[in-house]
C-alpha cells in the first residue's frame, strides 16, 4: 500500500484537444478515476463511495486533468460535508481542521503538478477509524488551483447498525408575510431527503392541503436546517391550525402542528377609530344636556317656543308695550291718569 501512496500516475490525455499557447486554455478539472471505487459506473463516477467496517483500510484514485497548453499545480485536501442553513450539500473550509471523513483521508501527494494535455492519477486511502460510528459519513475532496476550487464528493457508509429517524420542531406561523417556518432535524445516522405535507383548518373548514413533495435538502446526521414554506393565499381573517408532516426513506416520520389568528388589524384599528369618535359625541351631547337641567332648564338662544294658533296677543301687549309684568311694560290705570293730565292742562306732549 505505501508504494501505491508513493506513486502518482500521470496519463498523456489524447482525447482531450490541443490548444496553442495564448489560444486559450480550458479549466482543470478533478473526477473519479475511471472504473474504481466500490461502485463504479458504465459513463464514469460523479463521486466516490465506500463501505467498510470500523478499522478498514479503503483505496481509491482521484484523476485530475490539465487540458490547457501550461502546467498546472494543483493542492488537494479532505474536508468533511455540513448542510447549510437552507440545507444544501456544503463542505468545512480550508482553514478549519476536519474531524471526521475529512480527516480521515490520506493523499499520496497533496500537491500536484500536472504538464499541459496531461492527466495525474492521484492514490489516497481513507482510514476508518476503529471507533467510528455506525451510518453515513459523507465528506469531499477539494482540489485548488490557479484561484480556482473545485470537489469531488465522498459518501462512507461505516458497517453496523442503521438509523432513520427526524423530527419537525418550531413551527411557526407569519401572519404578516404570510409563511410557515419550521426546522428539520436528522435524528438518525443516515443522510435523508425528506418530503413535506402540509395541513391547515380554518373555522369553516380546509384552508391548505398539500400532498407529500421531496424537499430540495440533504439532510445530513445530527444536522438541523430552518425552512420556510410559502402561503400567498393565507386568509385574512381567521382562526387557523396548522399540521406539517416530513417523512423519508427507512421509516422516519415525525408530525408537528402550531396555531394563529389572522387578524386585519388595519381595518381594526380604522374601525376602532370610527367608534371611539361616535362615542366621544353621544358623551359630549349627555354631558351638555345635563349641564343645562342643573342650571335651571333655560332653553338655548333661538329656542323659545312658538306660540299655540289662536292665541295672538291683545291690542296694547306686544312685547315691551304689554300689560304683561316685564321690563317696559305699563298698567292701563296708568295710561288713563297720564291722559286725563293732559287733557287738564292743554299739554299736547
Amino acid at each position: 500500500m505505501r508504494g501505491v501512496l508513493c506513486a502518482v500516475a500521470l496519463v498523456v490525455a489524447a482525447a482531450v484537444p490541443a490548444h496553442a499557447d495564448g489560444g486559450g486554455s480550458a479549466e482543470w478539472s478533478v473526477t473519479p478515476s475511471a472504473g474504481g471505487g466500490t461502485r463504479p459506473a458504465k459513463d464514469g463516477r460523479p463521486s466516490f463511495y465506500a463501505e467498510g467496517t470500523p478499522g478498514a483500510v479503503l483505496q481509491d484514485t482521484l484523476s485530475v486533468t490539465n487540458p490547457g497548453p501550461k502546467p498546472r499545480t494543483v493542492s488537494l485536501r479532505g474536508a468533511d460535508a455540513a448542510n447549510t442553513g437552507s440545507g444544501a450539500f456544503s463542505v468545512t473550509p480550508a482553514k478549519g481542521r476536519p474531524k471526521d471523513t475529512g480527516a480521515w483521508i490520506t493523499f499520496a501527494k497533496r500537491q500536484v503538478k500536472v504538464p499541459p494535455r496531461t492527466r495525474a492519477e492521484v492514490p489516497f486511502t481513507l482510514t476508518v477509524p476503529s471507533g467510528a460510528l455506525p451510518g453515513d459519513h459523507p465528506g469531499a475532496i477539494v482540489a485548488s488551483g490557479g484561484g480556482r476550487t473545485v470537489g469531488v464528493r465522498v459518501d462512507l457508509r461505516v458497517g453496523g447498525p442503521s438509523l432513520s429517524a427526524l423530527t419537525v420542531e418550531r413551527v411557526a406561523v407569519d401572519t404578516d408575510a404570510g409563511s410557515i417556518s419550521y426546522d428539520l432535524v436528522n435524528r438518525g445516522n443516515t443522510v435523508l431527503t425528506p418530503k413535506l405535507a402540509v395541513h391547515a383548518d380554518g373555522v369553516f373548514g380546509t384552508l391548505l392541503d398539500r400532498p407529500a413533495r421531496t424537499l430540495p435538502v440533504e439532510l445530513l446526521p445530527g444536522r438541523r436546517v430552518s425552512l420556510t414554506e410559502p402561503w400567498p393565499d393565507a386568509p385574512a381573517l381567521d382562526a387557523v391550525d396548522v399540521e406539517l408532516t416530513a417523512t423519508a426513506s427507512g421509516g422516519a416520520r415525525d408530525t408537528a402542528a402550531a396555531s394563529a389568528r389572522f387578524v386585519p388589524w388595519g381595518a381594526v384599528a380604522g374601525g376602532g377609530a370610527l367608534l371611539l369618535a361616535a362615542a366621544g359625541g353621544a358623551l359630549h351631547l349627555v354631558r351638555r344636556r345635563r349641564r343645562r337641567e342643573a342650571e335651571g332648564g333655560e332653553p338655548e338662544p333661538g329656542t323659545e317656543p312658538e306660540p299655540e294658533p289662536g292665541t295672538e296677543p291683545e291690542p296694547g301687549t306686544e312685547p315691551g308695550t304689554g300689560s304683561g309684568t316685564g321690563p317696559g311694560a305699563v298698567s292701563e290705570e296708568k295710561r288713563e291718569a297720564t291722559e286725563l293730565a293732559r287733557a287738564g292742562t292743554g299739554d299736547e306732549r
